[in-house]
């Protein structure tokens, strides 16, 4: 929504609901419209608002509202409940109050209607004003580049690990393991990522999660249909029960997904082969399974035309892809993580560089953290927690030699 008001100097930041409102309750569809208009037709409905800010500060907050007929609304500011009352059917700048805030937070405004009238409420912009000198507001700024899409899904995360120099890497393992709790709907917990594709888990619904590793096409599109046959992914197996696909909007390629019930608090293991087949081409292999079970299960082999090359660029990272859900946190525990050479040398993964998507680098969120914590690495993002990590940032977690894989690649399910 464009500002319905004139911008004063300094200390006002007019806050788009398109990119930092939630609906909370019940949860599972977009706060607001495509205008960014967010509307509140029944008590039923809760919402919340986002905003950071730099420093302890006292606040006056404005909401640019109307209704349909009169109606109140309950909001609740740093613990602090107001009532609101709309009743002019035209955007109207709404005073919420004066709020203090203590230290470098996100700001939670929360908001739910208290009368039972039918008419609808809407909101197009929450208006902050402060006099507090040298004040910073982080929030989603505006919708350019589609900004109010990924700044709901929040800031993904990356851990980059540091691998031998001068040798040809043919495989990559590693083990997560999510915390209990830390495991909402629209995760994608990804374990092996290489310079052509990546390798994961995803939570995908209330009953579903999948076991998921693409490979992306060299033709540059997002649009599948648009590559050339002989620049297309070539499956070449596949697991019991996995579904071959092709996957666009992020670059294109081959899709492989194994619906599997794994659950928080387990260790899973994965392990990726990149070899070259000496034709031009290079094939991508992945196994996944249960560690505590002995498991491996063969998910899918892809052939990448018009690429020679072995394992390059091995990360792995944390993301939120359902935008409506970018307001709950999630956490993963990237641990025992290795490289085979071509020669059969185990390297192991100790020390990784923490990176972080143009979401967070350009302060559209802040709510993303990485490190070491004993054997493992650990990522971070959303639910608008008071930590903000540094890209760039280099870390090592403790090795875990004795506790370095045994497997008989020969013997691996193909």
């Amino acid at each position: 929504m464009a500002s319905a008001f004139h911008s004063v100097s300094g200390g006002e930041w007019r806050v788009p609901l398109g990119g930092n409102a939630y609906r909370t309750e019940p949860r599972g569809d977009n706060a607001t419209n495509r205008e960014g208009i967010l509307s509140i037709r029944d008590a039923r409905q809760k919402f919340s608002i986002y905003f950071a800010v730099d420093q302890s500060c006292e606040l006056e907050l404005f909401v640019a509202a109307r209704g349909s007929e009169r109606g109140t609304l309950n909001i609740k500011v740093a613990e602090v409940a107001k009532e609101l009352t709309i009743d002019s059917q035209d955007f109207t700048e709404v005073s919420v109050g004066k709020f203090e805030i203590a230290g470098k937070v996100y700001v939670r405004v929360e908001l739910e209607r208290k009368d039972s009238l039918k008419g609808e409420l809407q909101l197009g912009e929450l208006i902050v004003r402060s006099e507090t000198e040298g004040l910073q507001v982080d929030y989603v700024r505006s919708n350019e580049g589609n900004m109010f899409y990924w700044g709901r899904r929040g800031p993904s995360v990356h851990l980059s690990y540091q691998v031998p120099r001068g040798v040809d890497i043919q495989y990559a393992y590693s083990e997560i393991l999510v915390p209990e709790g830390e495991d909402p709907i629209g995760s994608y917990f990804m374990a092996n990522g290489f310079g052509e594709g990546y390798f994961g888990i995803q939570v995908n619904g209330e009953t579903e999660r999948r076991v998921l590793f693409s490979v992306w096409s060299p033709f540059q599109t997002d649009n599948p249909k648009d590559i050339p046959e002989e620049q297309r992914i070539v499956a070449l197996g596949r697991g019991p029960d996995v579904r071959i696909g092709e996957f666009g909007n992020e670059g294109s390629g081959g899709q492989s997904f194994l619906v599997y019930p794994w659950i928080a608090g387990k260790v899973y293991r994965f392990l990726t082969e990149v070899k070259p087949d000496g034709k031009g081409n290079t094939i991508y292999t992945s196994w996944f399974g249960d560690k505590g079970a002995g498991e491996w299960r063969l998910i899918a082999s892809f052939r990448r035309p018009k690429t020679n090359t072995h394992l390059k660029g091995f990360h792995s990272f944390l993301e939120s892809f359902n935008p409506t859900l970018g307001y709950i946190g999630r956490r993963s525990l990237n641990g025992n993580i290795w490289v085979v050479d071509t020669a059969g040398n185990w390297h192991e993964c100790v020390q990784a560089r923490f990176s972080v998507d143009p979401t967070g680098g350009n302060r559209q969120r802040l709510d993303y953290l990485g490190g070491a914590e004993g054997d493992y690495f650990f990522m971070r993002n959303c639910g608008f927690f008071n930590e903000t990590g540094k890209a760039g940032d280099i870390f090592k977690r403790n090795s875990t030699a004795g506790q370095k894989p045994e497997i008989e690649f020969d013997k691996l399910p193909r």
